[in-house]
């Protein structure tokens, strides 16, 4: 009998420890929000906004600038279209480069683009961007760019839109991995995007495609961003399903995010520290949920701050804000605008 009590006793507390295990697990879940689809329009805001921060030429305005990026240097790269809402016959370049007090240190990519849309800057300083729309048989492509804008390589044909190992349709962005290989996003959504990701060699051949259209795993519906760790994990904007997909480099599904809102734009810093630009959510496509910048972490998936739209109104259908973000060293956060056209700062006072 004492021998049963004993075990008893051991089998129960086995059990409690099994039980506030349990409960410390809810209770991580909780708080990453890797699970959960509530809005959370109510996180602290730590960020003032910085209006006019960057310089342009004289006699230049901002054209759509839907992508912002920093290089190892910490200076801030922008793509914007030329002054407007396409690059077609535009003289002002669309790549530009800003250093830290918002000074233009260089421009290009002038004739290169119809409508621009990606834009990385890889650890050796290279340029990749994209054109995911077509005409005069020009788009459609994904260019590397030295960093004094000689086209080093172009993968996709030259105003062609399919699906083939060479073909993109409407591709939206690209992300390098640590060896060089290269991942394409392919689909912006609607009549005649792909929805898949594309991956090369670091020298551009052609790997593997994985993807639909969609809203299981793996599977999309207007991609709009395209990003890695610090431990090469993949996360994909998943923006027609409100959500980040996180895969592994051989497109295995590991899990889904939606507490970062509708995305358009991810940036993920050296400190695991995730920026997610949400600039469409209104109460059609994404009921409840409020536009602006989450700032949270990739080692839980936990959301920290919000940084709103200035324009709150739940019926307010197009992009409003920023669609692409960055930060900095430092933390300052960049807002890359396609509706207002503009590029916003935001610091901690």
């Amino acid at each position: 009998m004492r021998h049963g009590r004993r075990a008893s006793y051991v089998f129960c507390a086995f059990c409690a420890s099994l039980a506030i295990l349990a409960l410390l697990a809810v209770k991580a879940q909780a708080q990453s929000g890797a699970s959960a689809d509530a809005p959370n329009n109510s996180l602290p805001n730590p960020y003032k906004t910085v209006e006019n921060w960057a310089k342009l030429p004289e006699g230049w305005t901002w054209g759509q600038t839907g992508v912002v990026t920093i290089d190892g240097a910490g200076h801030v790269w922008v793509l914007q279209r030329c002054g407007g809402t396409t690059c077609v016959g535009a003289t002002e370049d669309p790549i530009l480069e800003f250093d830290n007090s918002g000074k233009l240190m260089k421009s290009l990519g002038t004739g290169m683009f119809v409508v621009p849309h990606g834009l990385t800057i890889d650890k050796d300083g290279n340029i990749w961007a994209t054109d995911f729309q077509s005409k005069d048989g020009k788009g459609m492509q994904v260019f590397k760019l030295a960093p004094d804008g000689k086209v080093l390589m172009t993968l996709g044909k030259a105003g062609v839109a399919g699906e083939g190992q060479d073909e993109f349709s409407q591709p939206i962005g690209v992300a390098i991995a640590p060896n060089g290989d290269i991942f394409v996003a392919d689909g912006h959504g609607g009549v005649g995007s792909n929805a898949r990701v594309v991956k090369f060699s670091k020298d551009g051949k052609f790997i593997k495609t994985w993807g639909k259209k969609g809203s299981g795993p793996g599977e999309f519906d207007g991609l709009h961003a395209i990003v890695f760790d610090n431990k090469g994990r993949l996360f994909v904007g998943d923006r027609g399903n409100a959500r980040i997909e996180i895969f592994d480099q051989d497109g295995n599904f590991i899990a889904e995010w939606k507490q970062f809102g509708r995305p358009s734009g991810i940036y993920i810093d050296k400190k695991d520290n995730i920026y997610v630009a949400d600039a469409d959510s209104n109460a059609k496509n994404h009921p409840g949920w409020q536009r602006g910048i989450r700032v949270g972490s990739v080692k839980d998936g936990a959301v920290k701050y919000f940084i709103p739209d200035p324009n709150a109104d739940p019926n307010f259908a197009t992009s409003s804000a920023a669609e692409g973000v960055a930060a900095d060293s430092k933390g300052d956060v960049y807002g890359a605008e396609v509706g207002p056209k503009d590029l916003k700062k935001y610091v901690k006072p």
